[in-house]
């Protein structure tokens, strides 16, 4: 075994527990990295909060850090700043075949293992699981990678056209991500549904409009449409309601592509599914060749980062009332955990 590091180590459900563990050895084609950043996902609240995660995991996936020892057949070097990019793709299956590595069918089904990430001051990770950061993108900037290449995919299922009318359903991290790509790539018709201030005003300087769920109205009549209704919507909470409301803001032939998870699963009009022609379809991961254009896009520098991270960061000791807050809204950008700090 390698020599012990410092992680925030999941005990059960609400239980963080910051203590030194031992990481694996490092294999031939293994990094050793030291962790810079890392960010707070809607799926470690999952885990964490609601007892998703497997006992003695460390959780966190969107990280980068600098590679402080390499194995003999890493093909990345000591000193190199790097990002993580999720599970290599066995690249044979049907899902890889037909160009949706995401679902990659060699790959366990996710929080049925033992996880180890980056809330902790190392990880040891596989050199053919990381990207190196271009120059000119800080480590800060690049933990950003992971949450906007789930923000891609999800643009990439609905296919949305510049000139289409778009509604975000919740701004957290990942609608945030959304709505800055689509703005960054000239959608003007664009509306963010919010129920927190803190959340719509977030938008609303990332340059939406915004409106109270409450605002919505829904036909009575599934064969009917809201006056201006969205061809795509992108649910992004995970709320039930959120959800259910959805499909009464959509035109006819429009697409609903669920991003949000949940444990209270709604049940969907599917009257009115039937009568518009409407597609509904989940996003779940990453483009083939997601994490390489977020990074792209990060370096552009068209992406408000100011915006879309929170300032300043949180230690591991921070983590567990972090995601407190995260869950009740009080929180409206990315958050970032510095291990170190």
């Amino acid at each position: 075994m390698s020599d012990p590091t410092r992680a925030a180590v999941y005990r059960g459900p609400g239980r963080l527990d910051v203590t030194e563990v031992q990481l694996p050895t490092l294999g031939p084609t293994d990094l050793l990295v030291e962790v810079a950043f890392c960010g707070v996902c809607g799926t470690d609240l999952h885990n964490v909060l609601d007892g998703w995660g497997v006992p003695d995991s460390i959780f966190g996936h969107e990280w980068s850090g600098l590679v402080v020892a390499a194995g003999d057949r890493a093909q990345i070097g000591v000193g190199t700043l790097v990002v993580g990019s999720g599970l290599s793709p066995c690249g044979e299956c049907v899902s890889c075949r037909a160009g949706r590595s995401g679902l990659c069918r060699q790959r366990g089904a996710i929080g049925t293992e033992r996880y180890l990430g980056a809330f902790a001051d190392h990880l040891v990770v596989d050199a053919a699981e990381v990207l190196p950061v271009p120059d000119g993108v800080d480590a800060r900037s690049a933990a950003y990678v992971e949450p906007l290449a789930v923000a891609l995919h999800a643009i990439t299922l609905a296919a949305t056209q510049p000139d289409e009318r778009v509604l975000v359903s919740g701004c957290g991290p990942i609608g945030a991500a959304v709505v800055a790509v689509l703005l960054a790539g000239g959608h003007t018709d664009l509306l963010v549904v919010e129920p927190s201030d803190l959340r719509r005003d977030l938008a609303e300087r990332l340059g939406a409009a915004t409106c109270h769920p409450d605002d919505l109205e829904t036909p009575w009549h599934p064969g009917f449409t809201v006056d201006e209704p969205a061809d795509v919507v992108f649910e992004t909470s995970g709320v039930r309601a959120a959800v259910e409301s959805c499909l009464g803001q959509l035109a006819g032939c429009g697409r609903l592509v669920l991003v949000g998870t949940g444990l209270d699963f709604p049940r969907l009009d599917t009257g009115r599914i039937i009568l518009n022609e409407l597609v509904v379809t989940g996003a779940y991961n990453y483009d083939d060749n997601g994490f390489a254009a977020a990074l792209d896009l990060i370096a552009s520098g068209s992406l408000p980062l100011d915006l879309l991270l929170e300032p300043g960061t949180i230690g591991l000791d921070g983590l567990l009332d972090t995601m407190v807050r995260l869950r009740a809204g009080e929180v409206a950008g990315k958050v970032l955990v510095r291990p170190g700090a």
